[in-house]
C-alpha cells in the first residue's frame, strides 16, 4: 500500500496542465535525510535503554587541515551528534608518513568501542601515500564508506546484506525508493564509473533487478543512451553536461554532481550546479532531484545508517 507521501508524488508526476506536461516531481534530498536521521536517533535511543548507555562510535581520520575537508568532517560530526553517535575527529599532521596513517588506522580496527572508520580524502600530505591501501587497510566490519576492496567485491558479486554500500549511491537509491517508482525490469543509465559513485551505483541498480547501462568518456553517442533511460543517475563531474533534451519523458533523474560555475549576481560570484542541466531537464522528467539539496544531504544521512549499523551488527555478536 502506497503511502500518502508517495502517492501525492505519483499523482504530481502524472499531471498535466492540457496537452502541456507539468513540471517534474522534485526529491527533496533535506526532507528525506531527516527521516532518515530521525530514525536513526530513535535506533540509537533504543540501543542506549536496552544496552546501558551503549553508544555508536565513529571515528573521522584526516591528514592534514583541507578547507574543504574540514567542512565536510564538520557536517558529519554535527549529524552525529544529532542521532547520538559518539564522533571523534583524529587529524594527523601533513608531514605524517604513510605509516603512520596506517598504525593510526590499525589502532582505531582494534578498538572495540568504535563502530565505524572514515579516512577523510584526499589525503593532504607532503609525503607519498598509496591511498588504496589506506582505505584497505580499514577493517572490512568498520568501513561506514564502503571503499575497501572487500565491501565492493562484496556489492559487485550482490552480497548486499553482507557489505557496507557506498553512502553515495546508498543515498541514490533511498530516494528513487521516495518516489514509489520501482527499478526492477527498468533500463537504467549510470553516466560516470567512478569507484565511490559511478561503479557501485551501477551494482546496486542491477542487484535490484535493473537493466544497466554504464556510460563515460568513452561512450558514442551519449544522448541516445540517456533517452533510453527510465532511470538516470549522473556523476560525471561536468557541469550541467546532460541536456533536458536528451531525457526520456517520466524519467527519474539522479543529479551527483556538485559543480560551481561562474554567477554575477552572487555575492560569492559563482553558484552550485549539478551535472544535469535543471532548468530543461525538469520541463521532461517525472521527478529530479536538485542540486544543491538532493543527493548530497544523503550521502551524510546513509554514512550515519551504515554507522548504526555496524554498532547493532556488534551488539548482536557480541552482546547476544
Amino acid at each position: 500500500m502506497w503511502s500518502s507521501a508517495v502517492l501525492s508524488l505519483r499523482l504530481r508526476a502524472s499531471c498535466y496542465q492540457g496537452n502541456r506536461r507539468s513540471l517534474a516531481t522534485v526529491i527533496s534530498g533535506n526532507k528525506t535525510s531527516r527521516l532518515v536521521r530521525e530514525r536513526l536517533q530513535q535506533e540509537v535511543e533504543k540501543m542506549r535503554t536496552l544496552f546501558s548507555g551503549f553508544r555508536p562510535g565513529l571515528v573521522v581520520l584526516q591528514v592534514g587541515d583541507r578547507d574543504d575537508s574540514n567542512l565536510y568532517i564538520s557536517t558529519k560530526l554535527k549529524a552525529a551528534a544529532e542521532i547520538g553517535i559518539d564522533a571523534k575527529h583524529v587529524r594527523l599532521p601533513k608531514t605524517a608518513t604513510q605509516a603512520e596513517v596506517l598504525q593510526s588506522v590499525l589502532s582505531v580496527n582494534a578498538n572495540p568501542s568504535v563502530h565505524g572508520l572514515i579516512v577523510q580524502l584526499p589525503l593532504d600530505s607532503v609525503n607519498a601515500m598509496d591511498t588504496e591501501l589506506i582505505t584497505n587497510a580499514v577493517s572490512p566490519e568498520k568501513d561506514v564508506d564502503g571503499l575497501s576492496c572487500v565491501n565492493a567485491g562484496r556489492l559487485s558479486r550482490g552480497e548486499l546484506g553482507g557489505c557496507f554500500l557506498p553512502c553515495t549511491p546508498s543515498g541514490c537509491m533511498e530516494l528513487i525508493r521516495q518516489t514509489g517508482v520501482s527499478v526492477a525490469g527498468k533500463h537504467a543509465v549510470v553516466i560516470g564509473r567512478s569507484k565511490i559513485v559511478g561503479a557501485p551505483m551501477h551494482d546496486l541498480l542491477l542487484w535490484n533487478h535493473a537493466t544497466v547501462t554504464t556510460c563515460h568518456s568513452k561512450t558514442p553517442d551519449l544522448p541516445a543512451q540517456v533517452g533510453r533511460a527510465d532511470v538516470l543517475v549522473v556523476g560525471a563531474g561536468r557541469a550541467e553536461m546532460v541536456r533536458g533534451e536528451w531525457v526520456k519523458e517520466g524519467a527519474v533523474v539522479i543529479d551527483c554532481g556538485i559543480n560551481h560555475v561562474p554567477d554575477e549576481t552572487k555575492a560569492s560570484g559563482k553558484r552550485v550546479v549539478g551535472d544535469v542541466h535543471y532548468a530543461s531537464a525538469n520541463q521532461r522528467a517525472g521527478f529530479i532531484t536538485p542540486v544543491p539539496g538532493g543527493v548530497g544531504p544523503m550521502t551524510v544521512a546513509m554514512l550515519m545508517e551504515n554507522t548504526v549499523q555496524s554498532a547493532q551488527r556488534f551488539l548482536l555478536k557480541n552482546r547476544s
